[in-house]
């Protein structure tokens, strides 16, 4: 730090940045902004416990001219009894600065260690002996009010403040300054002239400080809600860590005048900044030596190069053997191709990299876990394919190395590889158990205080009721997953800015809300990434441990863990692998075996779905749009299907309808000259992918590849300096292989043009593949495939309703729950899909895993015998009722209403069993028949309340349908139900009236200001969304709560995502139009009294009797008085009275 300013004052060496997690309100930015505002040359962030923001603030202080001080506040273990301090529980801490490289280096060091060291129970901290380590080359500042010595002295232990002092300044030397703090606290005053004698005697420097934690001294308010919330308590409350108003970023001004009595406490900020002379620098990625290679670095190059070769070579012709010759290639290519890319690989000194991923990957495949068959650019690999890295032979379908690796540009390779997402855990421990537990680790993520979150988190410290907070959490709107920010919020949504001018305590709320948004919360686990070092991560970046796991994380996140050596792997879990793994174990059973790597890639019934459009689940090509693009393309090749892949996206997707009518025929293709035939042939012209672009560059002017993938780069960015000077090298080239240049031009253009949206081909081809082998499985074994994908969906009701749609389409019956017969997966049994007891909510995997357990192979005989083998600690009165609501106890006792009238007394004798058994006696009756259970006389559900049960325990409605009763009458006045209306837009209708039950309502603001309307509809043939906008939307707004069932007068447009649906006019289905009514039919009055005692007067249906005379010649119809419960369910039961004759039952 050189030319300082004759009237510098001080430097901020104590500042807690929006690292410091719920103790912090300031970013990193905006440190930096205030320092270079305040005219400070340097500063220094000192987070608690950690570093995760060092390189993020190194790197922006240099870029605006300041000089970092690196380092971090850490609690100190003395191991002298442990006092902490009057009235503290956590341990003192100390601040610790990078002086030096090597201080810098010891940092990361100590930091690492206090996570990964201490035992599981223990908050991170250092020991002295940590220190007298890893002291060298940092300075220490002795914390202040929170330090180990002030603690001592304001609790009076004044002897033992001294003897913690002595062991700092023998650790430390000169390094270590006397830190005081004037914040207005009340020990502070008490503990200063002691600190300052003690300092004195012992020729200790003394340092001022401000412990910073917010911006301004008006952000104390939402500073002190922050703390507030990091302690789950309410800001009244004064048993929680409370600050001052002056733990802000004080000016030197304000700092000078603070410590007027003491300058040299100030000077000496500045002397420290000047004997601070290290950052964190960025370095060149770090490979990793593949395990067993020499320690000598050149021989370990050699040993890995021949280790590669090796492997590759013998793959290689393990391919050839098992999968042949590309049509059309001689074997000589592909050795040719092999040494190519192995010379390239060499040269560039990556056969470490290539080695322990195919090491990985190998031992993966080798434990049964699923491997993707490639990923991104790496696909386009022949080594990779040799070493079973991916499963796309690269000469097959074109696919080009120099994409994944340029010779050209260096630049690390990067293969991205899909796991099952069950088991994806394992291969990262092997990773950590071959490589070194220190040398791998994963990388850390930060969760934020997002708008809905902080408005919730806020409203709860202020004690507002939970409801208001709730009503105004949901005027937050949405953006996709996320909310938008509250400042975006407060523009999009009046009601907010209502809310806020109505009341003191809403603008409190939002606008403590404002300040704290963005903040992090916690910390996390990114979940792909893993880095492996090629030595002690420590050394590289400091380290984290996440309580919920061993492995150690990163401090840096993904943005900078790479900027310091370290090479990042992506080991990424993909759940299409779990679901085809799973199809394949199901079809198994029955006794079929599967190599999904071995199927042909030409099988008719694949192609036939796709033709169809009949993609509900098929990885990557399900959309409504997809679907409508696969009934156009009518694929029936695997290119159809990477080209498909390649061109569903913005952009290309106009290429679609251009791509078909050239494949029917119906256009020709323009190749644009002769010579790119052979490179477009197989898109019929179209340039649909990156490497194709390569491709024209090389044939039709002479670039090498390497040179082509610079040019299909600079395209990408669109530098216009680089795109002329690229323009002339291609003509040029072109020229000079005679074709004109006002046409090499022309052709650059068109290139130039494509290129912006070229798709990678390898990547298109290796997810083709994956959409391709669950096409097979669903085409071949449609019942396993389905029973698979809502195992892996369960938690999605959405797509379980549309699964099972699907399988009713296909013919294949998906059965309720059965106590006796359901497991933890959707089963297969007799080509019919038995629904998952873990799937109904309420339930889930343990309870469902515990009933199984207990089931074994004795089904259960009623509803005692199943009280006395499950235990009470993992089945609730909640997992009973649920499980009754979607009919699981239906083959013990069909009346579900009293199933769930009974569950205390279910749960009761569950509970008497366990005790006899825990206390021994179980073991004397153990095998007798549990008694029959007095279960209560509790009248049966009606139909519609059995459904809307069953939908609530299910989340959609599966024996059978609201509707279902009405549809003769929904018939007779041409109201459509949803698949057909859905086919009728499709041949021309643009309007329709449709009779659906409300399953979910959202309400949202439009662009233009105005609220609209997002309906979720179901019908017997499917489920649906409509909207409607403000007009319609304030109208119908009541009418439209989940539950209803209503008819819809609705307007409809066909679009490439699907159906579009807009509501004009709603009323209920039960109207004056359409009224429930029964007609029963009878020939003499006998009947009429039994007939009362079963009719339900608490419905809203018509009853009329018809007494039939004269053999039926003549009828007399009486209407009965009242409203009564009328569903088909209540005419069958009528049926079997003596003397009915027959019951109608439908709408009036």
């Amino acid at each position: 730090m050189n030319g300082l300013s004759d009237d510098l004052k001080f430097i901020h060496l104590h500042v807690h940045s929006a690292y410091s997690l719920l103790e912090g309100a300031l970013p990193v930015a905006k440190v930096i902004k205030k320092t270079k505002a305040m005219n400070m040359p340097a500063v220094s962030i000192t987070d608690t416990r950690n570093m995760f923001g060092g390189l993020e603030f190194s790197e922006k202080s240099v870029g605006e001219g300041l000089q970092p001080i690196m380092g971090c506040q850490v609690e100190i273990y003395f191991n002298d009894g442990d006092y902490q301090g009057s009235g503290h529980t956590e341990l003192p801490s100390i601040v610790l600065l990078a002086a030096t490289d090597q201080g810098w280096a010891n940092l990361m060091l100590l930091v690492s260690r206090s996570y990964l060291s201490p035992e599981d129970d223990q908050e991170p901290h250092v020991t002295v002996g940590d220190l007298e380590e890893l002291g060298e080359g940092i300075i220490c500042l002795t914390g202040g009010g929170n330090g180990p010595v002030d603690r001592m002295l304001a609790s009076n232990h004044v002897a033992k403040g001294r003897e913690r002092l002595e062991i700092l300044k023998r650790v430390f030397g000169d390094r270590v300054y006397v830190e005081i703090m004037r914040h207005g606290m009340p020990h502070e005053a008490i503990v200063e002239p002691q600190i300052i004698d003690l300092a004195y005697e012992f020729e200790m420097p003394l340092v001022a400080t401000n412990d910073v934690y917010f911006g301004e001294r008006e952000d104390f308010e939402a500073h002190d809600a922050l703390l507030a919330i990091a302690e789950s308590k309410v800001l009244i409350q004064s048993d929680r860590r409370q600050l001052t108003r002056e733990h802000y970023f004080k000016s030197q001004d304000e700092m000078a005048e603070l410590f007027a009595d003491l300058p040299e406490a100030l000077e000496n900020t500045i002397e420290i900044a000047q004997r601070c002379s290290t950052r964190v620098r960025t370095v060149k990625p770090l490979l990793p030596r593949f395990a067993g290679a020499d320690a000598d670095p050149e021989e370990a190059e050699q040993h890995e190069a021949a280790e590669l070769r090796k492997q590759a070579e013998e793959g290689l012709r393990r391919r050839l053997d098992i999968h042949g010759l590309a049509p059309g290639l001689t074997e000589e290519s592909y050795w040719e191709r092999l040494e190519f890319e192995l010379g390239i690989i060499v040269s560039m000194k990556f056969p470490g990299y290539f080695l322990i991923v195919a090491d990985f990957i190998k031992w993966a495949k080798e434990h049964g876990i699923p491997v993707g068959p490639g990923r991104g650019s790496g696909a386009g690999s022949l080594v990779a394919w040799s070493l079973t890295i991916t499963d796309l032979d690269p000469l097959r379908f074109a696919l080009l190395f120099e994409r994944f690796l340029n010779p050209e540009r260096v630049s690390m390779p990067d293969f991205d590889i899909d796991f099952c997402q069950d088991r994806r855990e394992e291969v990262v421990h092997y990773v950590q158990r071959k490589y070194g537990w220190s040398n791998v680790g994963q990388i850390i993520t930060y969760g934020t205080l997002q708008a809905r979150m902080v408005l919730r988190d806020v409203g709860r410290v202020l004690q507002m009721p939970f409801g208001q907070v709730d009503k105004l959490c949901k005027l937050v709107p949405m953006k996709g997953a996320v909310s938008v920010s509250l400042p975006e919020a407060l523009e999009q949504e009046p009601r907010l800015v209502d809310a806020r001018k109505e009341e003191e305590i809403v603008d409190r709320l939002i606008s403590i809300s404002l300040k704290l948004e963005g903040l992090y919360r916690h910390t996390s686990t990114h979940a792909a990434g893993v880095v492996i070092g090629d030595r002690s991560l420590d050394k590289l970046v400091p380290m984290y441990r996440d309580p919920r796991s061993d492995m150690p994380v990163t401090q840096f996140n993904m943005k900078f863990v790479e900027k310091t050596g370290l090479v990042k792997f992506d080991f990424l879990g993909l759940k299409t692998l779990t679901v085809l793994q799973t199809a394949v174990r199901f079809v198994e059973q029955r006794g079929i075996k599967i190599n999904l790597s071995e199927i042909p890639i030409d099988d008719p019934k694949s192609y036939e779905i796709l033709c169809r459009g009949e993609t509900v689940g098929v990885f990557q090509l399900e959309s409504m749009g997809m679907r409508k693009a696969l009934l156009d393309m009518k694929p029936d090749q695997f290119e159809d299907i990477i080209a498909i892949v390649a061109l569903y996206r913005p952009g290309p997707m106009a290429n679609i309808p251009v791509y078909c009518a050239r494949k029917r025929g119906e256009e020709k293709p323009d190749y644009m000259h002769e010579l790119l035939e052979p490179v477009l042939k197989e898109t019929y012209g179209i340039i649909i992918y990156q490497e194709q672009v390569m491709q024209i560059a090389q044939i039709l002017s002479g670039y090498t590849l390497g040179q082509a993938d610079m040019l299909r780069r600079a395209m990408g960015k669109k530098i216009r300096e680089e795109m002329e000077k690229q323009r002339v090298f291609f003509c040029d080239g072109a020229e000079e292989r005679g074709v004109p240049r006002e046409q090499a031009s022309e052709i650059y253009d068109l290139v130039a043009k494509f290129a912006d949206y070229g798709f990678n081909k390898s990547h298109a081809a290796a997810y083709a593949l994956v959409a391709y082998q669950t096409a097979y499985m669903k085409a071949n074994y449609p019942a396993e495939f389905l029973a698979a994908i809502m195992t892996l969906d369960m938690n999605n009701t959405d797509k379980l309703s549309e699964f099972r749609r699907d399988a009713i389409r296909l013919g294949i019956e998906v059965q309720p729950p059965s106590i006796n017969e359901s497991g933890v997966e959707f089963l297969v049994k007799d080509g019919a899909i038995i629904y998952s007891m873990a799937a109904i909510k309420g339930v889930g995997q343990p309870a469902a895993e515990h009933i199984m357990e207990v089931r074994g192979d004795k089904p259960f005989k009623d509803l005692a015998d199943f009280a006395k083998r499950i235990s009470p600690r993992v089945i609730n009165k909640r997992t009973i009722e649920n499980l009754a609501a979607a009919g699981t106890f239906d083959v013990l006792n069909p009346n579900r209403a009293q199933v769930v009238g009974s569950i205390d007394i279910i749960m009761g004798e569950a509970t008497s069993h366990s005790r006899d058994a825990s206390s021994g006696q179980g073991g004397l009756f153990g095998e007798e028949e549990a008694a029959p259970l007095p279960l209560p006389d509790v009248r049966p559900w009606t139909s519609q309340e059995k459904l809307q049960r069953e939908y609530s325990a299910i989340g959609f409605y599966l024996s059978a349908h609201p509707l279902d009763e009405y549809i003769p009458q929904l018939e007779k006045m041409r109201i459509q139900l949803w698949q057909q209306f859905e086919i009728a837009v499709k041949q021309g209708a643009s309007a329709g009236r449709l009779a659906g039950t409300i399953t979910g309502k959202q309400e949202r603001k439009t662009k233009t200001g105005n609220r609209m309307g997002i309906i979720t509809i179901s019908d017997p043939t499917g489920q649906y969304e409509a909207v409607l906008f403000s007009e319609a939307l304030a109208r119908f707004r009541d009418d439209l709560e989940p539950g209803n069932t209503v008819i819809l007068e609705v307007g409809a447009d066909e679009r490439p995502e699907g159906v579009s649906v807009r509501i004009n006019n709603v009323r209920p289905l039960v109207s004056d139009g359409m009224r429930q009514a029964m007609r029963v039919f009878v020939n003499d009055p006998k009947p009429l009294t039994s007939l009362q005692k079963q009719l339900d007067d608490r419905g809203d249906g018509e009853v009329s009797v018809i007494v039939m005379l004269d053999e039926g010649e003549c009828e007399v119809e009486m209407r009965l008085k009242g409203k009564y419960y009328v569903s088909p369910e209540v005419g069958r039961a009528l049926k079997a009275i003596p003397g009915i004759v027959d019951v109608e039952v439908g709408v009036a």
